[in-house]
């Protein structure tokens, strides 16, 4: 591990302390293992429905038009979003449903899939969604939390460095508020992990209601949904873990520091 590269150097870090970090450490490399794993059987299910051709033999970027068309949101345009570096979409600010080049111009199952869902979102946010309302007003903290940690660390060095010495109080203040800011966005990440289940439901049910898919299909669409909230989770639990490591490692080098001033006093 990082941390304790140097032994020497965390020698004062307490044994409680070197093993909870131990064991926070093995957790998230027994969760990455089974991220893993979900990500290839996703992967694998992916390409499967990918391949195969929805019997309306229509477009993932046709469907989505349908669907917001059929449920009075004209307004909201279907865009493309590049191919592999930005994924699907919905955005309440640009009044937009993004679709992957692949996804919009594909007859899949996979892509009707992603069409509509992303579409069910504009309408549960047209609607008032109690939970679509509290993420679209929160999505700036989701995503300014996790990249706030590292330039608040730097601040709070510099700070340290040049008003105090460098104690490392100021450092560990600032981590603080970082890891603070991190567990809103891990809070977030929930809040939007309810609104896409409730957005599959939605969409699976306007695609049976409307003929746009078959019962099959409807299945098949489903174990996809599935695998991508398994996935979701993995992810948050590691985010998560991640999180708990990183204020254990600033208690350790506080607690390391705060011991090495000691015995040097003496």
């Amino acid at each position: 591990m990082e941390l304790f590269e140097n032994i020497e150097e965390f020698q004062n870090v307490s044994p409680a302390l070197q093993w909870a970090i131990f064991i926070v450490a093995c957790l998230i490399a027994i969760v990455a293992i089974v991220a893993m794993v979900v990500s290839l059987w996703l992967f694998v299910r992916y390409i499967k429905f990918n391949r195969r051709k929805n019997s309306k033999g229509i477009t993932g970027g046709e469907a989505a038009r349908d669907i917001l068309d059929s449920n009075g949101l004209e307004d909201i345009k279907v865009s493309t979003w590049g191919s592999l570096l930005f994924g699907n979409s919905y955005s309440h600010y640009f009044h937009k449903v993004r679709l992957r080049r692949l996804t919009k111009n594909k007859k899949s199952i996979t892509s009707l899939a992603m069409g509509a869902e992303k579409s069910a979102l504009a309408i549960l946010d047209k609607e008032g969604d109690p939970d679509m309302k509290h993420r679209v007003a929160l999505t700036p903290f989701m995503y300014f939390g996790p990249f706030a940690f590292i330039p608040l660390i730097l601040l709070g060095i510099a700070i340290d460095v040049l008003m105090f010495g460098f104690t490392g109080v100021t450092t560990v203040i600032s981590a603080f508020v970082g890891i603070a800011l991190y567990v809103i966005s891990f809070v977030l990440s929930i809040k939007v992990l309810k609104t896409e289940v409730k957005a599959q439901k939605r969409a699976l049910e306007i695609l049976q209601a409307s003929g746009m898919a078959t019962e099959e299909e409807v299945g098949m669409m489903q174990e996809l949904f599935k695998l991508y909230n398994i996935q979701y989770v993995i992810d948050l639990i590691i985010a998560l873990l991640q999180m708990i490591l990183k204020v254990l490692e600033i208690i350790a080098k506080f607690q390391n520091n705060s011991d090495s001033a000691i015995h040097s006093g003496d």
